[in-house]
């Protein structure tokens, strides 16, 4: 089955087809959630959210856009939205001082790559960091549409698509945040 006759049987209650439609999925969603969110708790909440949300609605999916477009809305507009609550409520930092100095938690986790080359790793490391912070001081739309064309791939149109705007917002959008990224990596670029 094509995709659209897989939309339509799981629009007419066929659960295996909209089990498959998951499959198709469930890696892009969780990929793009985890990016926004910097948390794997916070990012499996909107994954399963989002296709909570695609199973009720999918009935009112009317072909106007690409399945993916809207499945992508969906994630986004959740992403968003836990971002907003971030902002309300506190947030344990995932930097903390412990009695042998600063350690930030997201490099904590263990290396599982080998790696053969310390001074490519500690460079590396180094510019992990500064993207990271260099992400960090975008604005969430910014970020998402950076993140949207540099690490999942997508073309403007779509990302304008996915963001309810226009290909040409998404562009200037996407010209302010890899502007920001370039001050904010200096020598790195």
């Amino acid at each position: 089955m094509d995709e659209t006759e897989l939309i339509r049987a799981a629009q007419a209650g066929d659960s295996s087809a909209f089990e498959e439609l998951v499959r198709t999925y469930d890696q892009s969603v969780l990929r793009l959630a985890l990016s926004m969110l910097r948390s794997p708790e916070d990012a499996r909440d909107v994954y399963q959210e989002t296709f909570l949300r695609v199973y009720r609605n999918l009935n009112q999916f009317r072909f106007d856009c690409s399945f993916h477009t809207w499945l992508y809305r969906i994630a986004t507009n959740l992403c968003l939205d836990q971002l907003r609550r971030r902002k309300v409520r506190r947030e344990e930092p995932t930097v903390m001082t412990t009695p042998e100095g600063t350690l930030d938690r997201m490099d904590a986790a263990p290396e599982t790559r080998v790696e053969g080359d310390p001074q490519r790793n500690l460079f590396s490391g180094q510019i992990r960091k500064r993207v990271k912070e260099a992400l960090a001081q975008l604005t969430p739309r910014e970020r998402m549409v950076f993140e949207l064309r540099h690490y999942e791939g997508l073309r403007l149109r779509k990302i304008g698509e996915v963001l309810g705007t226009s290909e040409e917002a998404a562009k200037n959008c996407l010209f302010r945040a890899t502007q920001k990224m370039r001050t904010a990596l200096g020598e790195f670029v």
